[in-house]
């Protein structure tokens, strides 16, 4: 399956109920540009493992939200959580190792049932969003966007990569996510300047500073 493969899967959630015994509703909401399954592979089915070897909880599913144009927004993961002081923590410190970028929340519901946002995440991102209808057409027709992916990959080695990407109307949106965006965004500033299908790129920070 190629890079640029249509996402089919937009929402999951399995259909056994939560136990009884977890008490604690929570929700982990990531700043992470990124579809169903690799949601699944990078946080959910690792956070299942995490919580079943700790008897703590289990996964109730996830979503990924889109913006009105289509665009991922961001995705969350739930879950039902044993009642510990020591929980919320490890999971956060847990799903900082998965990868959670900046910017990211993990809520639940307190005791007294007033939702508790904690922010959390450690990675950043950027998007660079390739325009799509403006370029001329030889542009379209003698470049390769899968060589800007590859490109942009082995300038970006040992600091990020591309981890997801989103093809709309007007733009093709690549999503980079690494250790920091002042780092990784002039080690690719050259070829986004002198290869044609970047030119007039849009690069948006995706997480706070």
């Amino acid at each position: 399956m190629g890079f640029f493969s249509a996402i089919s899967r937009w929402f999951t959630k399995p259909a056994k109920p939560a136990p009884v015994v977890c008490q604690i509703s929570a929700t982990a909401e990531f700043n992470h540009k990124i579809g169903p399954l690799q949601r699944a592979d990078v946080y959910e089915e690792p956070l299942t493992d995490f919580l079943e070897k700790l008897g703590a909880g289990e996964v109730d599913g996830g979503g990924t939200m889109q913006e009105q144009n289509g665009e991922i927004a961001w995705c969350d993961v739930h879950m039902f959580l044993q009642p510990s002081g020591n929980l919320i923590p490890s999971i956060i410190h847990f799903l900082e190792r998965r990868g959670a970028p900046k910017g990211s929340k993990f809520k639940y519901d307190s005791a007294d049932e007033i939702e508790q946002e904690i922010p959390f995440g450690l990675r950043e991102g950027f998007g660079v969003y390739l325009d799509g209808v403006n370029l001329p057409d030889e542009v379209y027709r003698d470049c390769d966007i899968n060589f800007v992916f590859e490109e942009l990959n082995r300038l970006l080695a040992g600091h990020g990569s591309v981890e997801s990407h989103w093809q709309g109307p007007t733009e093709t949106a690549l999503y980079v996510y690494g250790d920091s965006n002042a780092i990784m965004k002039p080690l690719i500033a050259g070829f986004l300047e002198s290869y044609p299908l970047c030119r007039g790129a849009r690069v948006v920070d995706l997480t706070p500073a």
